[in-house]
């Protein structure tokens, strides 16, 4: 009887026990599938309400039109083109100035921020540069950045570049400031100089926050196109969307907007990739 009792109370507690392991997992998934499935409902009702909008025509074509006339305005424009040029000739010339502008914006941000994360002079000197443009909008320092570099592409990217900065350089400064103090007097008390400590402990471990600030930046950056190209250009998605609305066009502005969104999100997969392969610890340790 009291083997039979305590094979009894084995099975039952690997059971237990193996429940609750089922009961882990599903709890884990729960929430993510969750997520999905109510996002992929709400983006179901959000067409099918648009779509019942412009059929009933609650709302006049000029002002919404079908997602149908929509999805064929974007077939028509990446064809035979829109103002002169193709939908992939507008946004080439868009993505060449978002990411001509980031290049530029990493070249000088993560210096900056390194200064500032290691260095009380660099905070002094950087910070109250950052804090200066960080709230200001781009159309507030546009006319100047004309009248400095003229109407060119330079001037278009100067304005992204800027919106660009303080996200990247921040993100840096804040993720310098959060390396590990045990790593670097591990890395001095090994002989490393002031040179390599920065370049092989400080840098890896400032690396998802660097990442983190490049994500932002880019949404910004984005945001600023727009802007941007309403000085003097001939092609891009914001020039293409301003011309569609000054002669009402709406389903090209609708269809420049979602191009935009979408070109936003695929970069955003594309840099949480890039971040699992560079700093896989990240968040586990």
């Amino acid at each position: 009887m009291t083997l039979t009792a305590q094979t009894e109370r084995s099975i039952t507690a690997a059971a237990s026990g193996s429940s609750d392991r089922s009961n882990a997992r599903i709890a884990t998934a729960s929430p993510l599938t969750t997520t999905r499935v109510v996002s992929a409902f709400t983006i179901l009702v959000f067409f099918l309400a648009w779509s019942v909008s412009a059929h009933f025509k609650l709302v006049s074509p000029v002002f919404l039109p079908s997602p149908q006339a929509v999805l064929w305005k974007f077939y028509s424009v990446a064809t035979t083109g829109f103002v002169d040029a193709t939908l992939w000739q507008h946004l080439s010339a868009s993505l060449f100035r978002v990411f001509a502008a980031l290049l530029f914006a990493l070249l000088v941000a993560i210096p900056v921020g390194i200064a500032i994360g290691i260095s009380a002079i660099g905070r002094g000197i950087f910070d109250p540069i950052l804090e200066f443009l960080r709230p200001i909008p781009p159309l507030a320092y546009l006319p100047l950045v004309i009248i400095w570099f003229g109407i060119g592409e330079s001037s278009k990217i100067l304005v992204i570049a800027i919106a660009m900065l303080a996200p990247i350089a921040i993100s840096t400064a804040s993720g310098v400031r959060g390396a590990s103090v045990e790593r670097i007097n591990a890395a001095r008390a090994l002989g490393a100089t002031r040179v390599q400590v920065v370049r092989y402990v400080i840098l890896p471990s400032a690396t998802p926050s660097i990442l983190t600030g490049l994500r932002i930046a880019l949404g910004t950056g984005w945001t600023t196109l727009v802007a941007a190209e309403l000085v003097a250009a001939t092609r891009g998605l914001g020039f293409m969307i301003q011309s569609a609305a000054q002669f009402l066009v709406t389903d090209v502005v609708i269809m420049g907007i979602f191009v935009i969104a979408i070109i936003a999100f695929i970069l955003e997969i594309g840099i949480r990739r890039v971040e699992r392969l560079l700093v896989p610890w990240s968040g586990r340790e």
